[in-house]
């Protein structure tokens, strides 16, 4: 393949991503304004018309800004690549260091933070004109800027000696580096699910153990009843950032712990928050997290060994806009190049990736189903959803392509056909 060829490909791949969000986006909107009107028959009961139509409203809005942001993204990696600037900061850094690590990592490094500045418009929108629009966002600007100091000091001090390492290895370990990257990178990510309860998510939140003694009571006798050992039981003050509301587990090993926002306390009742606690339970029996560690493991090993076949050849780096230096700084840029370009190559596997996510919830449901009613946790995910103001009309393609969770009215569906579903 030439250069031209593959700029080409890339040019061209691009343009049909694109517009393929925008195609699915354009969908979505016109399938939840058809049904703005009405309530599903099968949420009538328990939310009205008024929410119906706001969540319809929110996620149009957030849609929206998708479609913009979509735009940009596209712009802003043609102006990297095939517009020079990735060069241009290459050049920079060539003269400036003389060690083609430091090069790099200079490289890399302005490159991430010049992209996070740039988008952060999008961001900034998002919490406080669209969450705070519809009644979510909590958050003072202060405490968005703190985060984002908190955000950028975590990623230097845990972020920049892995890439030392990782940029390291890919120099000094020859043809087979990708396979010392790999282990490096698994060791990492799993200290990471160690780490995280207990020093980094403190770092962001407050987490109280959980007060209520009857409802900690029950939730331990299910914990017993299922084989799952907990270091606690947590709640987190989500309300000091948002009125959104959810439980999860986190942590791996003897650090695993259960938090539950706040906000999601004070909306369900304890027969609910069980329901809800026993689905999280369900990815834990079901293996989907030892699953999903295991896929995403694999698909970075596949995707270090085309890095490393790719980084060999002349049109990869040209093809993107960037002259090769002959020297080991085209390690990092082969690294940088690869990762920007990658999410346009692998859009199209969105849909087996959210079909498998969803069948796992699937699963968790019906774990769930056989600890406590279908029913308490359909009521439960129905007060969710209302808080959340999650949509319960979104287009079926569209859905297929970006959810990882089944649309509400199929799995409510499949719920209230389960054993105990139904009054």
């Amino acid at each position: 393949m030439t250069a031209f060829q593959f700029s080409e490909l890339f040019v061209s791949a691009l343009l049909l991503t694109t517009l393929a969000k925008l195609w699915l986006a354009r969908r979505h909107l016109a399938h939840i304004a058809a049904h703005r009107t009405e309530v599903p028959q099968a949420f009538r009961d328990q939310i009205d018309l008024a929410a119906h139509q706001k969540a319809a409203d929110y996620t149009s809005a957030k849609t929206r800004l998708s479609m913009l942001s979509a735009l940009f993204d596209a712009a802003l990696l043609l102006a990297f690549t095939l517009g020079g600037v990735i060069q241009q900061i290459a050049d920079f850094w060539l003269h400036t260091f003389s060690t083609p690590l430091m090069q790099g990592m200079a490289a890399i490094v302005l490159v991430l933070i010049l992209f996070s500045l740039l988008e952060m418009p999008f961001n900034l929108y998002r919490t406080f004109v669209i969450e705070a629009r519809y009644g979510f966002n909590k958050m003072t600007l202060a405490l968005y800027l703190a985060d984002a100091l908190k955000g950028i000091l975590l990623g230097a001090a845990l972020g920049l000696p892995l890439l030392f390492g990782v940029l390291w290895l890919m120099e000094r370990m020859g043809g087979n580096w990708w396979l010392y990257v790999w282990g490096v990178w698994v060791a990492f990510n799993l200290l990471l699910l160690f780490i995280y309860p207990t020093f980094i998510a403190p770092l962001f939140n407050k987490f109280l153990p959980l007060q209520d003694e009857s409802l900690k009571v029950r939730i331990e006798a299910l914990l017993k009843k299922c084989g799952f050992t907990a270091s606690g039981l947590f709640v987190m003050d989500g309300s000091k950032r948002s009125t959104h509301g959810n439980a999860y587990f986190t942590g791996f090993g003897k650090t695993k712990r259960i938090v539950f926002f706040d906000t999601l306390l004070s909306r369900l009742t304890p027969n609910e928050i069980e329901a809800v606690l026993a689905h999280e339970l369900g990815h834990f029996k079901r293996h989907h997290v030892l699953k999903r560690i295991a896929f995403t493991f694999t698909l970075s090993l596949a995707f270090l060994w085309l890095l490393a076949q790719l980084m060999q050849a002349s049109w990869f780096y040209e093809g993107l806009g960037v002259t090769m230096t002959s020297t080991t700084f085209d390690t990092a840029l082969a690294l940088l190049l690869f990762f920007l370009v990658l999410p346009v190559f692998n859009f199209l596997l969105h849909p087996l990736m959210s079909a498998h996510s969803r069948r796992h919830e699937f699963e968790a449901d019906a774990y769930a189903a056989q600890q406590t009613a279908a029913g308490i946790l359909a009521n439960a995910l129905v007060k969710m959803y209302q808080d959340n103001a999650a949509t319960l009309t979104p287009d079926p393609l569209y859905s297929m392509f970006y959810d990882t969770h089944p649309p509400a009215l199929v799995r409510i569906a499949r719920l209230l056909a389960l054993p105990g579903g139904q009054p």
